[in-house]
This record gives structure tokens, sequence and C-alpha cells, in this order.
């Protein structure tokens, strides 16, 4: 007599672990990127002009220092703003996920930002 041994049928998914709002926060993360990228490129990008009256050679240490890291941030932050935001929607639509999901979505945002925050408190020259 031999032995027949059956594999249990995979049951259904569970709906219960599956997160209904997943797709807030990258949806929201998503429009203030769109709205707030722009915004930092061009108003970082001016920001250059609040060294007219001094040339860039005799503006003060602060001004250069802080125009460094709006430049930095705009070349080397933007591509890791992106690289979060497609984190965020690529993250398992699972409830375990979900407060990830939110602070990569938010981390998205610190860059433009930073850069918009850096403009618009620029030292004197």
């Amino acid at each position: 007599m031999t032995t027949q041994h059956l594999a249990p049928l995979p049951g259904p998914l569970d709906r219960a672990d599956r997160d209904p709002h997943a797709w807030v926060a990258p949806t929201v993360a998503t429009a203030l990127a769109v709205v707030l990228g722009p915004a930092a490129v061009m108003f970082g990008g001016l920001s250059v002009m609040a060294t007219d009256s001094c040339g860039p050679d005799d503006c003060s240490a602060a001004l250069n220092t802080a125009l460094s890291w709006i430049f930095g941030l705009i070349f080397y932050g933007f591509p890791v703003s992106a690289a979060a935001l497609l984190t965020a929607w690529l993250l398992p639509w699972k409830r375990r996920w979900s407060a990830a999901r939110v602070w990569v979505a938010l981390g998205a945002l610190l860059p433009p930002l930073a850069v918009l925050y850096l403009a618009f408190t620029l030292p004197a020259p």
C-alpha cells in the first residue's frame, strides 16, 4: 500500500492586509512635488542674482555657503527626491508598509522645500 501525499491548495489572498489608502501619501507627495520642484529650481536659479551688488568674489561667506547649499540640493537632492517618490509608489500596498510609505513620501519633499527655504532666507551680501 502506498501513501498518497497531497499538497494543500493555496487559499485566497488575505484582503484584510491590503491597505485601501496606500495611494494617498504618494499622490499628495507627487502633486506637491510637481508644484514645489519647478518653483525651487526657479527661485534657486534666481538666487544667484544676490551676488550682483558685491560680485562673486567680494560677497560674504554666509551668502556663498547658502548658494552652495542651494545648488548642491538642486543637483544632488532632486534625484534623491525622485527616487523617494518612486519608492513611495513601489512599496507594497500592505498595512505594514503604510508608515514607511508616508515617511518616504514626506522625505521626497525635503529637497525642494529646503531649496525654497534657503532661497527665501538668503543672508545679506
